[in-house]
């Protein structure tokens, strides 16, 4: 999933970033208001979180302005403001939640987590393709009943996959759902990524096809007759 994270202390945004990777999330740190509007009008993203107090335009009239232009993304206020009014003004303004400074890490993660459940419910929060399934807002998958172990990135590409079957999936929508702005994943990591998936799926009836020089499709394959 991929995350953008609006945050003008240096220090903080860092560790964030840093603990969200390691959460397998695709993080893209910037730190003021400006370059995040215009990255919202561009990129997909699965969250944002915002802090208020940003230089030039403050969280506040990002929020405001990004409802305005129609875009759905959840978005998680994170401030070290705490006052009630800050708090109805926020979510006046369009936020789908508050947490305030300082703030325990497992707290911020449970939270993203609960907003982007409660974002994917709506377009049904769970995929199935023959015997496999995934849990959109729980980012856990299973093959025949069976949990199926996935790294982020294998995740980023099979949820694309899914969530586009049965039509294909470009390598370039492939790789700019994982990447972030620094750190550009490049065509022939997603042909690792894939075939990681292919070894991972190899013993159920779930076929990832290549379309040479397009993308990928996955499906099923017709069972074996008896």
């Amino acid at each position: 999933m991929r995350i953008l994270l609006v945050e003008d202390d240096e220090a903080l945004r860092s560790g964030l970033c840093e603990a969200l990777e390691k959460g397998h999330f695709a993080v893209d740190a910037l730190p003021a208001a400006e370059p995040a509007e215009h990255a919202l009008q561009h990129v997909t993203y699965d969250l944002a979180i915002v802090d208020i107090g940003l230089p030039g335009i403050d969280g506040f009239e990002l929020i405001r302005r990004v409802r305005r232009r129609g875009i759905e993304v959840p978005v998680l206020v994170l401030t070290a403001r705490d006052s009630l009014e800050d708090r109805v003004v926020g979510l006046d303004q369009g936020a789908d939640d508050y947490l305030v400074k300082p703030f325990e890490m497992p707290e911020l993660l449970a939270r993203m987590r609960a907003l982007i459940r409660r974002s994917r419910a709506s377009a049904g929060a769970h995929l199935s393709l023959g015997p496999l399934a995934l849990d959109l807002g729980n980012r856990s998958a299973t093959l025949d009943g069976a949990p199926l172990e996935l790294t982020g990135r294998e995740w980023g590409v099979l949820e694309q996959l899914m969530l586009a079957a049965p039509k294909l999936v470009t390598k370039k929508k492939l790789a700019d759902s994982l990447s972030q702005w620094d750190k550009e994943i490049t065509s022939n990591a997603i042909e690792i990524y894939v075939s990681r998936l292919r070894v991972k799926l190899a013993e159920s009836r779930i076929a990832v096809r290549t379309l040479r020089g397009i993308g990928y499709r996955i499906e099923e394959e017709d069972a074996a007759p008896d």
